[in-house]
């Protein structure tokens, strides 16, 4: 558990469910460039919390069953990092796509603008990204611009640095893969800067691949989703934006 002292800033959350392959060797990673890590044991059933317990009073655990999706865990995560009064929180997942050492290139951007939702950003031609990934991102990042009339070159990474006193209690309302892409249109529309960060991306061949994304039904709530973004974006998203621009100005 965290020491109550000189409360830090900004802190690691790692969501995680049946990836204790990779688990240990993430949380390893992170803990070399940040000490603060929450971890969100989200209803696993393989050895997880066997190896979380591993890293005894190094991290916080947050463990639940059963599971209940990545928008339901990032929302329990923020609500602890919040109550143990952190003021950024970076998420990374936990399949070991993501390293560990893009950390300080987030940091440093979110010192530069503090009050920012820092987006990491893939290289959408990585030799083994799957073609699956290439067109949900495009797909995604097309119904962004038509929802924020922002762009954004990865709408689809899990890898951020969020602003929690910025964000005022936004959270995540939907429970599973479509959470991350509603809280970046809701930051957009809440007048969030919105910074892209390149970072790096591990791809394990096809066979050695581990996902729990089912491209059916997954791809079934994000579209019901956009179509539900698109509605309030014209009744409630583009006049609140219309609205802080003017008050900035003034």
């Amino acid at each position: 558990m965290f020491q109550n002292q000189n409360t830090p800033r900004t802190c690691v959350l790692i969501p995680t469910y049946n990836h204790a392959a990779s688990l240990a060797q993430v949380v390893s990673a992170v803990l070399n460039y940040c000490p603060y890590v929450i971890v969100v044991n989200d209803g696993s059933t393989d050895n997880t919390l066997n190896i979380l317990q591993q890293f005894d009073n190094k991290i916080d655990i947050i463990d639940y069953t059963p599971n209940k999706g990545k928008g339901h865990a990032l929302r329990r995560g923020f609500e602890h990092a919040l109550e143990r009064g952190f003021e950024h929180v970076i998420t990374i997942d936990s399949d070991g796509q993501h390293l560990a050492s893009d950390i300080p290139a987030l940091l440093a951007t979110s010192e530069q603008h503090p009050h920012a939702l820092i987006v990491g950003s893939r290289r959408m031609d990585h030799e083994n990204m799957p073609q699956g990934n290439r067109f949900a991102n495009r797909f995604s990042n097309f119904w962004f611009t038509v929802q924020t009339a922002h762009r954004l070159p990865d709408t689809q990474t899990g890898y951020r640095l969020y602003p929690l006193e910025r964000m005022h209690g936004l959270r995540p309302t939907f429970d599973r893969y479509e959470a991350e892409l509603e809280m970046l249109v809701r930051a957009a529309w809440r007048g969030i800067e919105l910074i892209p960060v390149g970072v790096n991306v591990v791809y394990p061949p096809k066979g050695e691949r581990i996902s729990h994304f089912k491209p059916t039904a997954d791809f079934v709530r994000i579209s019901l989703l956009n179509t539900a973004l698109c509605v309030l974006a014209a009744v409630y998203g583009y006049p609140r934006m219309a609205l802080h621009r003017l008050f900035k100005r003034k």
